[in-house]
């Protein structure tokens, strides 16, 4: 199909109907049909939920369904919607986001429409635009390697073809650590989970829709990290809900809204303003140098571990792992029972890091040093009693490694109830299998999950998660707070069955069945409610999953 018409901000794309369905973020062929809107058909991949339309829809295409339904002047109605009060006090607001990051005041490159009121506040505000480029222009743009300090792109990725070639477009473009800040419509957003099929952001123009995980993920693969998302918030007056009503494709809410509006003078819509919550996330990102091979951080608390450290350690050593390279991080906290000489002795080992402690603090502690001192792109936890699998690796990283989710729980609960048997201790084991139920009860009631087995030792995540967190719990308490975090944060954890063989008091196990609930139960309380970042005047609260 032939189209000629070129639309401002939307890619030229007239024969993208005959290419492959596969997902551009996980390379999975199989997609689920959702429904048709506005003449298109909307797709979700089912490994990793990105949203796309399929086919994508060519120029003429998106053109003629506008002059159909809303009139020949949509376009460009649109358009003039940039100069609205709501579109300068939101440019004002992505100035401020730049400042509070620190963004380089030389070298931008801007990806937004030519008339989108950032370019004049951003401008006011000292940065120097190098460059303006609308997303149909950008990919015909042969751009300079490493020569923009930092990048912005307005409402542009979603109208991209190809987002991941966009993305890498842009990395070879920045410096090294260069900056990117970024806002698209979110399917995470209050209005997109209410108003659902009546949403404003399904237009034809619009081929991809991402929520945070796929976007992070996306970023993560085009080479960029230390991901910040942030929901966006907006002043709105009446006079632009009317003309976003006028000018986008006509829904119930839409015809309702102009309804509600047309009959007030322009005088009245102008002056009613409101703050409201936006379609669109905030998303700030730093470019940084791409390994050919993914690297897996393994942290491994050790304490009073003598009879089972070698031969855990040893197993970890010969694991190979097609996917990925490794580097282990282990943390010895001052044995009492020689321990410490063992781990000692793998010192200057190849992918051995060895940091030890002064005094034990827990298992928590522990692990929170190896986190500082982590490499990999992904990180797992290893401990070094022999209850877990190390066989097991390849499958739980690898829905991080094709980027079907950002965290993974090795669930020793899948099938069945009963995670913990102690041979001749009925009661003991009764004991920790119900208590394991109750807490675990607890925890998906209080955050809104289904998870089998959140408190498994065999959390995998990718390192970026971490971003932006403070953790400070030092024992066992420390795998409820991590859970909790990651889950406010915005991460939904895919479980994947793992081995497991219980250890007994007898051989060595430490939790402490009087003292450790009571921190369960203040870890479940205290961080549904308390901030978990390190700088929430900067990370903002709308980071977490519950906005």
């Amino acid at each position: 199909m032939q189209g000629t018409t070129h639309i401002a901000g939307v890619e030229t794309r007239e024969v993208l109907h005959a290419k492959s369905s596969a997902c551009p973020l996980c390379s999975f062929d199989h997609q689920t049909y959702l429904f048709l809107r506005h003449g298109a058909r909307v797709h979700r991949c089912a490994n990793c939920g990105l949203t796309m339309l399929h086919p994508q829809p060519t120029d003429s295409e998106i053109l003629s369904f506008y002059e159909r339904n809303i009139g020949p002047d949509a376009f460009a109605s649109n358009g003039q919607l940039t100069s609205s009060f709501t579109e300068q006090d939101a440019a004002n607001a992505y100035v401020s986001r730049l400042r509070k990051h620190k963004a380089p005041r030389s070298r931008m490159l801007l990806v937004a429409r030519k008339e989108h009121p950032f370019v004049t506040a951003v401008e006011s505000a000292g940065f120097q635009v190098e460059t303006v480029l609308d997303m149909s222009e950008l990919r015909r743009t042969n751009l300079a390697e490493e020569y923009y300090d930092c990048a912005v792109l307005i409402f542009q990725l979603e109208k991209s073809s190809r987002p991941i070639d966009t993305l890498e477009q842009i990395h070879k473009a920045l410096k090294p650590d260069g900056l990117l800040f970024l806002v698209t419509p979110s399917m995470d957003s209050w209005s997109a989970q209410f108003l659902r099929s009546q949403w404003t952001e399904w237009r034809p123009e619009n081929l991809y829709y991402f929520d945070r995980q796929t976007i992070q993920a996306m970023l993560l693969r085009s080479g960029f990290s230390h991901i910040e998302i942030s929901n966006d918030r907006r002043r709105y007056s009446l006079q632009h809900l009317y003309g976003r009503a006028s000018t986008s494709p006509r829904t119930l809410l839409t015809s309702l809204v102009q309804a509600i509006c047309y009959p007030l003078p322009d005088q009245i819509r102008a002056r009613l303003r409101m703050r409201l919550p936006a379609s669109g996330i905030l998303v700030t990102a730093r470019r940084v140098r791409r390994r050919d091979r993914p690297l897996l951080s393994i942290i491994v608390p050790v304490y009073n571990e003598r009879s089972t450290f070698v031969k855990t350690m040893e197993a970890i050593i010969a694991k190979e792992l097609p996917g990925a390279d490794k580097e282990i991080v282990v943390v010895e906290s001052n044995s009492t029972d020689g321990t410490r000489e063992l781990v000692l002795s793998y010192q200057g080992s190849h992918g051995v890091k060895i940091l030890l402690e002064d005094r034990p603090k827990g298992k928590g502690s522990a692990v929170r040093t190896g986190f500082k001192h982590a490499e990999g792109d992904l990180i797992l936890i290893q401990d070094a009693d022999e209850e877990y699998d190390v066989n097991d690796y390849d499958a739980l990283i690898d829905p991080l490694i094709t980027y079907q989710t950002a965290f993974v729980l090795g669930s020793r609960h899948i099938e069945g109830w009963k995670i913990r048997e102690f041979n001749q201790q009925p009661g003991v084991t009764a004991f920790f299998n119900l208590g394991h139920l109750i807490f675990a009860g607890l925890l998906n009631l209080m955050y809104g999950q289904r998870m089998k087995d959140p408190f498994t030792m065999y959390k995998v995540f990718r390192r970026d998660c971490l971003h932006g967190l403070k953790f400070e719990c030092n024992r066992f308490d420390f795998d409820f707070e991590l859970v909790i975090k990651l889950l406010r944060k915005g991460y939904t954890p895919v479980e994947i069955p793992v081995n497991y063989k219980a250890r007994s008091f007898k051989e060595g196990k430490k939790v402490s069945a009087v003292r450790d609930p009571f921190t369960w139960v203040r870890a479940l309380a205290k961080y549904r409610f308390s901030s978990i970042y390190h700088e929430p005047e900067q990370l903002g609260d709308s980071h977490t999953a519950e906005d």
